[in-house]
């Protein structure tokens, strides 16, 4: 083993440029990993085919998330199927939506619902999103204009949630999601869509915008991993703990046992 190999961990490696990019909404779509690896580890399915889209679905067989950027415009798609509690619903993400973002709400599909009724707007206002009214539609701005949501609504009854980030120059992304997506998703991906945490893009992955700003870190690849892993870790630790939760509760009494004949016998 060399000097340079024992001094510790991520020894030897070279440093590589990123960028803190704020506000999020315009940092671009980022790495998919950061979606597919949490789902994985959530017990979710891997069902792309070699060279084609990222394809995920639940364990249950009731969500399918896929991520195609073969197509025009590309993008993601995640469709649920009607059950007990939820008719069919779907959301439509541009593929320059980050990737951070977008999992506000599939981290939210691995997770139960709290017993708290959602509400869209509250993380919204909490960030001093403007909100408002404007007719048949609902209306939520970011301080900076750059991003919305919407609740719209036309004259035939027809609703849909209507979402996005823009730059002066029109670069960003939008989102369509059906009335019937479920709320409580909703406000996940509300949340990480008002969040002011700025988001990580390496050198040559920030978009080119006049409003966006960036702070230059000097990241190792081993940081990178372990960050990574660190989010994979936990989405196996939650997953095991519901399934413990669900299966058969340990016996903490005794079996009671009859002899079968003669005499037992007391061991000392």
């Amino acid at each position: 083993m060399t000097k340079q190999q024992w001094q510790g961990w991520g020894a030897g490696e070279q440093a590589e440029q990123h960028y803190l990019v704020e506000p999020r909404a315009l940092a671009g779509g980022g790495d998919i990993r950061h979606i597919s690896e949490f789902l994985g580890a959530s017990g979710w399915r891997d069902r792309s085919t070699p060279g084609g889209p990222l394809a995920m679905q639940s364990p249950d067989r009731q969500v399918r998330i896929v991520y195609d950027p073969y197509v025009q415009p590309g993008g993601w798609t995640i469709h649920g199927t009607a059950n007990g509690h939820n008719d069919e619903w779907s959301a439509h993400l541009g593929r320059q939506t980050p990737v951070e973002i977008i999992a506000g709400l599939t981290d939210a599909l691995t997770q139960p619902r709290t017993a708290h009724a959602p509400n869209v707007w509250a993380p919204l206002q909490a960030q001093n999103w403007h909100t408002r009214p404007e007719g048949r539609h609902y209306a939520a701005t970011s301080p900076d204009g750059s991003a919305w949501m919407h609740y719209r609504q036309n004259p035939e009854g027809e609703a849909l949630w209507w979402t996005g980030a823009k730059d002066r120059h029109g670069n960003g992304w939008s989102a369509q999601l059906t009335p019937s997506t479920p709320m409580h998703l909703l406000q996940a991906f509300a949340a990480e869509l008002a969040s002011p945490e700025p988001v990580m893009r390496p050198r040559g992955r920030v978009p080119h915008s006049d409003r966006i700003r960036t702070r230059s870190v000097s990241v190792l690849p081993s940081q990178l991993t372990a960050w990574q892993q660190a989010r994979i870790t936990a989405a196996r630790a939650a997953t095991w703990a519901r399934s413990s939760a669900r299966g058969p509760r340990p016996r903490t009494t005794a079996r009671p046992h009859t002899p079968t004949g003669g005499s037992t016998r007391t061991r000392r």
